[in-house]
């Protein structure tokens, strides 16, 4: 495996963990961009190279690609509230950043993680791939999509060898938001509850995949690509019953009507505009909830190599790794996992 050195936006983020370790195992030469206030405890004790900085930096950008091949970009802002312009700050012009910096150092290979909600409204009974139109929802969607297409723009106009990975949710070990609040913490709070019956249709993927599928992006693929890398599509049902089999919870749970869920999140999402905090519940969750993210990675898996962790074993490390790190109180022994049926399913 040739040392030359990755640099590694985002380095101390959720995908991060598993991307900084994938790459110095398998023998790269790694330097991380960390901005001054982040947790760089595990990067340190993998022996990373460490660049202080920030992607809305121009100049520590640049400095810190010095003398780098290849750059993973997987910095970015996600959440399901908040101002366009802090999104569009990070995730526009902060790539523009890091496009500008690789292009000036010549780098070999550039791999931009974006990601499948830049879809915004998934076509009803289809399958998304990657000729699938975007049509984002919220300003988070938008300000990806932008940033995908500066990407596209830097590689088709000034050659820059870039590949763009577009993952599904993200659940697995470190990740307290979005999938893993949802699916994982909320059920061992006790909070017990799912819209349509759970007939939705979720998109799944293992951080430790994503990591593999950054790795393996740096020499596979062809550069001015999309690829979309997320696990099997499984109705929240199957999710819901998978986790709750291993960890011992009930199976039950409580549907609440989408109506209700969607007028609590309207006031909540009003209401956070006069506190500035983030809502428990807030509007931005409704394009991911209440739509079927039926997605194919058929594409990648033919170029990159990639392979899906299948959803039980990722559940299982999720859990143990919550327990280990005394977030939650284990509930016994984990339960032998059972085969969780794939989605294919269209609208009701």
């Amino acid at each position: 495996m040739s040392a030359a050195r990755v640099l590694v936006t985002g380095g101390t983020g959720f995908l991060g963990h598993s991307l900084a370790a994938h790459l110095a195992a398998g023998g790269r030469s790694v330097r991380a961009l960390v901005r001054p206030n982040s947790d760089i405890r595990q990067l340190r004790e993998l022996g990373i190279e460490l660049a202080a900085g920030d992607v809305c930096d121009a100049a520590t950008v640049t400095a810190a690609l010095h003398g780098c091949r290849y750059v993973v970009h997987a910095a970015g802002l996600f959440r399901f509230w908040g101002a366009a312009r802090d999104f569009e700050r990070t995730n526009v012009e902060g790539t523009a950043y890091v496009l500008e910096a690789a292009l000036r150092h010549g780098v070999e290979r550039l791999v931009h993680v974006s990601t499948l909600a830049v879809i915004g409204t998934p076509p009803l009974g289809g399958v998304i791939d990657e000729a699938t139109p975007c049509r984002p929802a919220d300003p988070y969607q938008r300000s990806k999509l932008d940033g995908e297409n500066l990407v596209r723009m830097y590689h088709q106009t000034a050659g820059l060898p870039a590949v763009i990975l577009r993952p599904g949710a993200f659940y697995g070990p470190w990740g307290r938001y979005a999938f893993n609040r949802l699916f994982f913490e909320d059920p061992l709070k006790g909070l017990l509850i799912q819209v349509h019956r759970g007939r939705r249709v979720t998109l799944p993927v293992f951080v430790p995949d994503v990591a593999r599928a950054c790795a393996a992006a740096l020499t596979a693929g062809q550069p001015g690509e999309t690829y979309n890398v997320s696990g099997a599509s499984l109705t929240h049902r199957a999710v819901n019953q998978a986790i709750s089999r291993l960890a011992g919870l009930p199976p039950a749970r409580l549907n609440v009507p989408a109506g209700v869920m969607l007028a609590l999140a309207r006031w909540s999402t009003r209401r956070a505009e006069r506190t500035g905090r983030e809502p428990y519940y807030p509007l931005g969750l409704a394009s991911y909830v209440f739509n079927d993210w039926n997605v194919s990675s058929a594409k990648a898996q033919a170029e990159l190599g990639f392979e899906a962790t299948r959803f039980e074993a990722g559940a299982r490390q999720t859990l143990e790794w919550y327990w280990e790190a005394g977030l939650f109180r284990r509930r016994g022994r984990l339960r032998p996992a059972a085969p969780v049926q794939t989605a294919a399913v269209g609208p009701d």
